[in-house]
């Protein structure tokens, strides 16, 4: 008698395409180091090379069109490659984590010591670097880029050389970014999922180890928050697939004993509260009105100090020959408008949020609500980093009649979001009909924070 075995079924689309990315690791190694020599030349070049003129365009000049690259393009559309793809950014383009994860194959390989582990670093080199962005004027001039981008990527070079071996230790604890793309990841319709029950029954003699660059439990994984989205592990034990889910899936199910206090910091005060303080300061004219005031206040009484302009470049902005030079009061007046906007903002959505949790009744609710706001910080960012883009069209005499119009539909749209999920957070809850409506209006009002100074910037000013 013959015997008859059925086909091996094929696996999803998804699945194959991770199984791809795990097979053909090498093409996306030589993507990485194509996209780490054009970073390199884009960062270092254009900082040992005279200002543009008045007359330059982005199609003649290189420190323009590096501008537009990096402001204009490279960096909003990351931030919406991290709700779609997940960190796809990380794990197979990022120059920075390519560099840490190569030079720590030939560093000391030490472990890591338990203060690079403390979860409130993403939280403080999120505030550190977007405030000093602003003192210096990132966005505009090309040696305050260098510095920024080009320190962060030397310091990825440090860390890795003397932590971990094949490692990316930079990225998972001190990435100015990876908090950000960690919790934008969270909503992303893809991610790599492991089961658990085909993990236990796999032969384990015959396995090759993963090597799982961001340090990730790779058998216990459950959130797209620390997956680089890299392949490497796909396939593994026939356990690990890249699968597909609903968007905000993974927000709108999270346990208040799966959130981080310092995650739901750093979304409701840094990504939310200082990115508005940092992109508004410049366009208010609240701002205006009370540096002008401040200045008055110091010329009657002949104090001259705080209006001294003969500052480094490196510390405040100072470029004559651009005629932008930040005195002492500048900068002081900077650091003041994005410090009160992120304390205003963010402690009037934590106080909501706190007002929602109490009414659902359950222990750090309210940090779970705010993983709920997601969907508005990240769109809020993107909208504040493609104002840069919208004014170096314009430069360019591209103009966006329908500019208003699409703002307008993508805050709507994140709004939208982050209210369903919302919803959804304080449905589970299981207090009464009464106080769920009520804890509901709650959040629309910490959701409310996080859109009136968008409306304010960009329909009012």
């Amino acid at each position: 008698m013959t015997s008859c075995r059925l086909p091996a079924m094929r696996p999803p689309r998804l699945a194959r395409l991770g199984d791809l990315m795990r097979r053909h690791r090498s093409w996306i190694v030589g993507v990485q180091w194509a996209v780490l020599v054009a970073y390199v030349f884009l960062v270092v070049t254009p900082a040992f090379l005279p200002l543009p003129e008045s007359g330059a365009h982005l199609w003649d000049n290189l420190t323009l069109f590096a501008q537009f690259v990096f402001w204009g393009i490279w960096w909003p559309f990351v931030l919406v490659s991290m709700m779609l793809m997940g960190r796809v950014w990380c794990g197979v383009l990022c120059p920075e984590g390519f560099v840490a994860e190569q030079v720590s194959r030939v560093g000391l390989g030490r472990p890591v010591p338990h203060w690079i582990k403390w979860g409130g670093w993403p939280f403080v080199a999120f505030l550190a670097t977007t405030v000093y962005g602003q003192l210096v004027s990132v966005y505009e001039y090309p040696k305050a880029v260098l510095l920024v981008l080009g320190g962060s990527t030397v310091a990825a070079a440090a860390v890795g050389l003397v932590y971990g071996r094949g490692k990316r230790v930079w990225c998972r604890h001190l990435c100015p970014v990876g908090g950000v793309f960690g919790l934008l990841a969270r909503l992303a319709p893809v991610h790599f999922r492991t089961d658990r029950e085909a993990w236990q029954a796999h032969p384990a003699k015959r396995v090759i180890p993963v090597n799982c660059a961001p340090l990730v439990d790779i058998r216990r994984m459950e959130s797209a928050a620390a997956c680089h989205m890299c392949g490497r592990c796909s396939g593994h034990r026939d356990a690990v697939q890249l699968v597909g889910r609903l968007p905000g899936a993974e927000v709108a199910s999270l346990r208040s004993e799966e959130t981080d206090v310092w995650e739901a910091r750093l979304l409701v005060f840094g990504v939310i509260g200082t990115a508005i303080g940092a992109f508004q300061w410049s366009a208010s004219p609240w701002f205006v009105q009370a540096k002008l005031a401040a200045a008055e206040w110091l010329v009657e009484r002949d104090a001259f100090a705080l209006l001294d302009s003969d500052i480094p470049w490196w510390l405040l902005t100072h470029y004559p020959e651009a005629n932008d030079v930040f005195t002492w009061l500048d900068g002081l007046m900077i650091l003041g408008y994005i410090g009160t906007t992120a304390l205003v903002i963010g402690g009037w959505i934590t106080l909501w949020l706190r007002a929602a949790g109490w009414l659902i009744g359950e222990a750090a609710a309210h940090r779970r609500l705010a993983y709920a706001l997601i969907p508005l910080g990240g769109v809020g960012v993107f909208l504040g980093l493609s104002a840069l883009t919208v004014t170096l069209l314009s430069a360019e005499g591209v103009v966006l009649a329908s500019l208003p119009l699409v703002r307008g539909l993508l805050l709507a749209a994140a709004a939208g979001a982050s209210l369903v999920l919302g919803a959804l957070h304080v449905r589970r809850a299981a207090s009464s009909g009464a106080r769920r409506v009520a804890a509901l209006l709650a959040f629309c009002a910490a959701a409310a924070g996080a859109v009136a100074p968008w409306v304010t910037m960009f329909f009012i000013w």
